[in-house]
C-alpha cells in the first residue's frame, strides 16, 4: 500500500474520481501491432503483438527502458518509421478506420487533423529555416483552407494557450531563437494547431530541466482536459506516470508485460520487470531502503536480434524457474483490469 499512498500524495486524486476506460469508445485502437527492423544482423523483430487502446480525455502512458520498442510504437502510429523498419502486421484504428490502409495523401491529412505527434527534441523536430510561425501556418492552412492572415489569428491563439509569452513577438523568431521550454512550446503548439482527436507525446520533458518539466506536464495535462483529446505519452520516467496516467503499459524487450490502471500498477505491480522498475524510483525517506540507497534491475536488456526462447526477462528475474527459461508466458488478464505476462506472479507478489 505503500506505492499507492504515494501515488495518491503525488496526484491528490481519488480512485473513484477516474471514469473508467470501458465507458468510453477508443478514438484509437492498435490490435496485433507488430515491427521489424533490418540491419547487420538481419530482419528482426522490435515490437511484437502490441495492442492499445485509448479513449478521448484518456492517457495512457507507456514506460520501459531505452529500447524497448516504446518510440517505434510512437512512430508506427504516426506512420513515421525510419526506412529501416516496417510494420509486419496489425491494425491501427481512427475513427474505425485502419490507419495503415489509407492512400498516402489521407495520411498526410490524417496527420495533424486526426493524430498529431509531440516530438522529443523540439529543436530537430521544428524547422530550423522557418520561423516558429510560418511552420504552424503551414499545418492550419493544409488543414483548414484558410488566408494567411486568418492562420496568423490561429497561430497567436494556440500560442497563448500553450502560456507562450509573448506569442505575437515570437511567432516571428526562428525555433534556436527560443529557450528549450519555449521551443516545446511551440512544438505542443503546432501539434494542438488543428485539434487533433489523438496526441503521441513522445518524451516530451526528457531535454528539460526540472522546473521546465513540471510546467510542461501541468500544461499537457491542462490542455488534454480542456480539448478532450486521446493522449499516448512515451516515458521512462514513472514519476510523470504518476502525475498524469489514467492507465498503464510496461514493455520490455518489444513486448508488453504488464497493463494496468495507474493505481492498480502502483499499488500492485505483478510483474517483477515493474516491481523493478518502482523500486529504482527516488522516494521519500519513509519508504526508501534502510541504508537510503536506491535498488537496481541487475544484468542488461537482451539484444532483440537473440531474444531467448523463453521469458526475456528471466535472466535478469530474482524468482525465475526453469519454465521461465523455456517457455514464453502468456499475456494474461491476472485480476480485472490487470494484466500481465509472468509464470510466476503468484509467487513473487
Amino acid at each position: 500500500m505503500v506505492a499507492k499512498a504515494m501515488y495518491a500524495q503525488a496526484t491528490n486524486l481519488e480512485t473513484d474520481m477516474i471514469e473508467t476506460a470501458e465507458t468510453r469508445a477508443p478514438a484509437i485502437r492498435v490490435t496485433d501491432l507488430d515491427i521489424e527492423i533490418a540491419s547487420d544482423h538481419g530482419s528482426f523483430p522490435v515490437v511484437s503483438e502490441m495492442n492499445l487502446s485509448v479513449a478521448a480525455g484518456e492517457t495512457l502512458c507507456i514506460v520501459g527502458e531505452s529500447g524497448c520498442g516504446k518510440s517505434m510504437t510512437a512512430l508506427s502510429l504516426m506512420q513515421l518509421l525510419p526506412e529501416a523498419a516496417r510494420v509486419t502486421a496489425g491494425s491501427i484504428e481512427i475513427d474505425g478506420t485502419d490507419f495503415r490502409k489509407l492512400p498516402r495523401r489521407t495520411v498526410e491529412d490524417w496527420r495533424g487533423e486526426k493524430i498529431a505527434m509531440i516530438f522529443q527534441e523540439p529543436l530537430t523536430a521544428l524547422n530550423p529555416v522557418l520561423t516558429v510561425g510560418e511552420q504552424i501556418i503551414e499545418a492550419v492552412r493544409q488543414h483548414r483552407k484558410c488566408s494567411r492572415k486568418a492562420a496568423f489569428a490561429r497561430v497567436v491563439e494556440v500560442l497563448k494557450l500553450v502560456q507562450m509569452p509573448d506569442p505575437e513577438r515570437r511567432a516571428k523568431q526562428y525555433p534556436h531563437e527560443l529557450s528549450g521550454g519555449m521551443r516545446q512550446r511551440a512544438m505542443i503548439a503546432l501539434a494542438i494547431a488543428c485539434d487533433p482527436k489523438i496526441i503521441v507525446a513522445d518524451e516530451p520533458t526528457t531535454a528539460l530541466d526540472v522546473t521546465i518539466q513540471a510546467q510542461i506536464l501541468g500544461l499537457i495535462s491542462e490542455l488534454q482536459k480542456r480539448l478532450g483529446t486521446a493522449q499516448i505519452l512515451i516515458t521512462h520516467d514513472l514519476g510523470v506516470v504518476a502525475e498524469v496516467a489514467d492507465k498503464v503499459i510496461v514493455m520490455y524487450a518489444g513486448r508488453r508485460v504488464e497493463e494496468a490502471s495507474v493505481y492498480d500498477l502502483f499499488d500492485r505491480p505483478l510483474h517483477p520487470y515493474t516491481r523493478g522498475l518502482l523500486g529504482a524510483m527516488p522516494r521519500a525517506k519513509t519508504v526508501a531502503r534502510a541504508d537510503g540507497r536506491l535498488t537496481d534491475i541487475p544484468g542488461t536488456v537482451p539484444p532483440l536480434f537473440d531474444l531467448p526462447k523463453g521469458c526475456a526477462f528471466a535472466s535478469r528475474c530474482p524468482n525465475a524457474s526453469e519454465r521461465c527459461r523455456a517457455e514464453r508466458p502468456p499475456f494474461e488478464e491476472k485480476a480485472p483490469g490487470h494484466w500481465a505476462a509472468c509464470w510466476e506472479h503468484d509467487d513473487a507478489a
